[in-house]
């Protein structure tokens, strides 16, 4: 009895550090933050930890049923998608997977490019009169250097190892898109009126596109939006992530020989150096929230020649917006004073930004219903596969875990997520399904290797009937949608949205030249494009 009590606390001790690991997803390192706090209160005002679980909602078994109607098109989506792996704002194929299947269930397509960014869309489907309004977040860019086969170990995938998902969002799109295909079918199957909105989040591992679309307005008129994201666990809690600034700082001086005449020069690298001292200083007297990290970017050639060009990308996370707002200030200050002290100039690039994560207590609890209403399960075969994932890295080989943890309480964390400035616009529901082997941190390659087999299929299956059961359930409960409205309205404290980029920044960093024709915008990169490429004549030399 005692040996087997110490193995599962250990195993449950290395479920929770795995989670700390997968720093990628706030939600799954917060699960790991979250273990030594009291657990939050359910639904009947016990401890979730210790109150048997509540019956499951009616939904439940008729979102299970409408998953398997759409089952093939679920696990096509993530197949395909995790075939072909892209790189954040390069996801052409991606997105046309997902726009392919939208349509072919009678989606809409109201939008592409959107917000201008090429692979990003928005689709949508309604029935009736009026009624609710819910919206889905699939994700489904990939990651440099994470290419691998659907096998329990470090070797080449379908397009070598240069691109892969490491981050499982072949997944987690096939998850999102699939629970709106699925929930279509309850709704037609009752004639429940309402409107599916499924947005098509492109580039969430760099600047995510849900940023720019709260900036536009898309998610507020609807009642909730729904999502989740794979991790070493499954579960669900009322997790509050980090507001961040993201900051290019450069530095611009004036070149000399370093050996001859260096008085003749003004060190860009010297001003960047005094930046990150600067910096340094500030920590003593900022919040324990407060987190400020930084890299060098570019900090000369040669050390004979005096930089006039140096830059550093700085991160800046706090609580709220407010407290990364005054830090950010703090940092223009320090990169002016820099400046001044080293005789260079500094120009300041805020280029992007994210909101914390408002969490919502009513959707939380509903989730967790949901989840531990058809607990996942996994077969020897997929057992072995994930030690053996562990073997290769290793980690202990405790396989790929079936439990769900209760519901966390409300814990503030470092990581950040574009879904929070979704939250600050529109009540959003948010979970965590095992999708990876136990200690197994996100971004890595055992992910991608279990997104392309059983393990892959399983987790996306499984999201999809949560998200479909709980979309049903603010479609048809007034009372639940209304304690979810209530719960939004009272974290949210009358504070209106105010977009954390710049007015001037129309779209990401880094879109493929021949992509940002496809919106209209890029009539001079056209040519350009075209002329570089060979598939037009250069335009004539000017004379005048």
């Amino acid at each position: 009895m005692y040996e087997q009590t110490e193995f599962k606390i250990a195993r449950r001790n290395l479920i929770l550090s795995s989670l700390a690991t997968a720093g990628a997803w706030p939600i799954a390192s917060g699960l790991a933050m979250a273990q030594a706090a009291p657990a939050a209160p359910d639904a009947g005002g016990g401890a979730s930890g210790s109150a048997p679980p509540a019956a499951p909602p009616p939904s439940a078994k008729a979102a299970q049923d409408a998953v398997k109607k759409v089952e093939d098109t679920i696990l096509r989506i993530s197949r395909e998608v995790w075939e072909t792996p892209e790189l954040s704002l390069h996801e052409e194929l991606s997105s046309k997977i997902h726009i392919r299947e939208l349509e072919a269930a009678g989606f809409a397509i109201v939008s592409t490019g959107t917000s201008g960014i090429p692979t990003a869309f928005v689709a949508e489907w309604s029935q009736g009169e009026g009624g609710p309004k819910v919206g889905f977040l699939p994700e489904y860019d990939a990651l440099p250097g994470l290419g691998n086969a659907a096998e329990p170990r470090q070797t080449p995938g379908p397009s070598g190892i240069e691109v892969g998902h490491g981050c499982g969002h072949n997944m987690l799109g096939a998850g999102c898109t699939g629970a709106a295909l699925a929930l279509k079918e309850m709704m037609v199957a009752d004639g429940t009126p309402g409107t599916l909105r499924v947005f098509g989040c492109a580039a969430e591992e760099t600047e995510g596109a849900k940023v720019y679309m709260a900036r536009d307005g898309l998610f507020n008129d609807l009642d909730a939006c729904l999502a989740w994201h794979p991790a070493p666990a499954n579960g669900t809690g009322l997790l509050r992530t980090a507001a961040v600034d993201m900051i290019n700082v450069t530095f611009r001086g004036r070149t000399a020989h370093a050996g001859v005449d260096p008085w003749e020069g003004r060190s860009a690298l010297k001003g960047a150096e005094m930046f990150g001292i600067g910096v340094q200083f500030m920590r003593e007297h900022v919040r324990p929230t407060t987190r400020l990290h930084y890299v060098y970017t570019s900090a000369g050639e040669t050390p004979n020649v005096v930089p006039d060009h140096a830059s550093v990308f700085i991160m800046i996370r706090d609580a709220d917006r407010e407290q990364v707002r005054a830090v950010t200030d703090w940092v223009r200050q320090v990169a002016q004073g820099a400046a001044m002290s080293t005789r260079t100039e500094a120009e300041i690039d805020l280029f992007f930004g994210l909101h914390d994560l408002l969490p919502n207590e009513p959707m939380v609890k509903r989730l967790h219903q949901h989840i531990t209403a058809t607990p996942i399960e996994w077969t020897e075969e997929e057992q072995a596969f994930a030690k053996a994932c562990q073997r290769e890295t290793q980690l202990p080989e405790a396989g790929i875990t079936d439990q769900v943890l209760p519901i966390l309480p409300e814990v503030s964390m470092g990581g950040g997520t574009d879904v929070g400035d979704v939250s600050y616009n529109t009540p959003v529901g948010i979970f965590a399904i095992a999708t990876m082997p136990v200690g197994v941190g996100l971004h890595t390659w055992p992910v991608t290797a279990c997104g392309g087999m059983s393990i892959g299929d399983k987790s996306s299956l499984y999201s999809a009937m949560v998200m479909a059961g709980v979309g049903h359930d603010v479609l048809t409960d007034p009372e639940f949608r209304a304690q979810v409205r209530a719960d939004f309205e009272k974290r949210l404290k009358g504070r209106p949205y105010v977009s954390p980029l710049p007015p001037d920044k129309l779209r990401p960093s880094g879109i493929p030249p021949h992509l940002l024709l496809r919106d209209g915008s890029g009539e001079i990169v056209e040519e350009v494009y075209e002329y570089e490429e060979g598939e037009v004549e250069a335009p004539p030399a000017r004379t005048s």
